[in-house]
């Protein structure tokens, strides 16, 4: 077997996992492999620790193939049950060194901070003190929530220790890497927060380092949509064209599906549509009980990556109408601008967190937390606009999406790596 000329490990919560991120991945992983990566691994989790966890995960038998070129390990732990977290964080650890080990140019990219930063860059250190890696270009990511979650809990409670160990890993990387300028400038408040209890001096290195590079989308999976198969997907699901509001992220608190479901009771068009919440998440069980006695409310919990598409492009109005919760702040908003690919009716949602970046101004925005608003602006879409005005906005958002290509994102991101991981002409 030969061996590889380029190599990219991604270090990340890859699938079965439901979450943006590990879609990122899966973007730029195809796309390495037409740049000039003739080795492209994901490095993540056992199975059996992701159902664990009680991360939301998608059916085994659903997860989309990954292109030849791309390897998914998934390590096993090292140790016995007297080393709890840490034997699966050894394994990671463990084998990336033996991957480093070999005598190829390689890029490492670790998504979400925590955990993943840290298996990169304990991994780098080790090889390189035995003598490995010597062509070694990392790339941490931060998508949000490590933020929004890791480094906040941190000073919430005092835990100054673990946000000097967070920002001294991060800043250790080749290059330091935002999901949204939203997320950038979450960074750099944290850091001062950090610098003013500890003395340290976070805040200007992130600054003056942290670029910003937004999620990668495979576009191309969302345009030029067959008006036959949206028919048909809309057919087997009970629905119309243009005849339902449609919610389709994780039913969390945070998404403000509570406020749209308050709203689409308020709303006079009420009674000419239907709100599809397509999804699964914590508060999915308590929606359908509280809605139980609506049939104009319909819940679909299978909806696979080859039906989204033709959802969004057959509905009225999609809305997202997220809001700052403790525990979560919508940092970008990937199903956003998927939505604006496919087409169809216009967004609803807020200027929460990122979403102002992901939708461009090419949305009806409401404000965060209120029912009313939602319901006049769904009113307005279905009652109000012309099917011009409606096809005006469908097109002025899909130009805005398009410019988060994954293949524009990731050349845009490798643009500034070293020599040994350039791309090819």
């Amino acid at each position: 077997m030969n061996r590889p000329r380029r190599r990219l490990v991604i270090v990340v919560r890859a699938d079965p996992v439901i979450c943006g991120h590990s879609g990122e991945a899966r973007n730029l992983a195809e796309v390495a492999l037409t740049r000039g990566f003739d080795d492209v691994r994901l490095l993540t989790w056992p199975i059996p620790v992701l159902q664990a966890a009680g991360l939301p995960l998608k059916p085994l038998d659903r997860i989309m193939p990954y292109s030849e070129g791309i390897t998914v390990e998934r390590p096993e732990p090292v140790g016995d049950y007297r080393v709890p977290d840490g034997r699966y964080l050894a394994g990671l650890t463990g084998r990336l060194v033996e991957l480093l080990a070999e005598p190829v140019p390689t890029t490492c990219v670790s998504m979400y901070l925590a955990p993943h930063d840290a298996v990169v860059r304990d991994a780098v250190d080790a090889a390189r003190a035995a003598g490995y890696a010597s062509d070694v270009h990392t790339i941490a990511k931060a998508v949000g929530s490590d933020v929004t979650n890791v480094i906040r809990s941190c000073l919430r409670e005092g835990r100054f220790g673990a946000a000097v160990v967070l920002f001294t890993r991060f800043l250790a990387n080749d290059q330091v890497i935002a999901v949204s300028e939203y997320t950038r400038q979450e960074i750099i408040a944290c850091a001062e927060a950090v610098d003013e209890h500890c003395g340290t001096r976070f805040a200007r290195q992130c600054e003056r380092r942290i670029s910003v590079s937004y999620p990668p989308i495979d576009t191309s999976a969302y345009l030029d949509l067959d008006p036959a198969l949206v028919d048909a997907a809309l057919k087997r699901r009970g629905l119309e064209r243009d005849g339902y509001v449609l919610f389709l992220s994780r039913v969390t608190r945070a998404k403000g599906i509570y406020d749209l479901v308050d709203a689409f009771a308020r709303c006079q068009a009420q009674a000419r549509l239907k709100l599809v919440v397509a999804g699964n998440g914590p508060e999915l069980e308590h929606l359908r009980a509280i809605t139980r006695h609506n049939d104009r409310i319909v819940f679909l919990t299978d909806v696979e990556d080859e039906e989204k598409p033709l959802l969004m492009n057959g509905c009225a109005v999609y809305a997202l109408p997220t809001k700052p919760e403790p525990d979560f702040v919508e940092t970008f908003g990937i199903a956003l601008t998927e939505k604006m690919l496919a087409g169809g009716g216009p967004v609803i949602t807020t200027t929460t967190g990122g979403v102002g970046e992901a939708v461009g101004g090419t949305a009806i925005v409401v404000e965060a937390g209120n029912a009313n608003n939602i319901a006049v602006a769904i009113d307005r879409v279905v009652l109000d606009m012309s099917a011009e005005e409606r096809q005006l906005m469908a097109d002025r958002a899909r130009e805005h999406a398009l410019s988060f290509d994954r293949v524009r994102v990731f050349d845009s991101l490798f643009a500034t790596s070293n020599p040994a991981v350039a791309l090819t002409g």
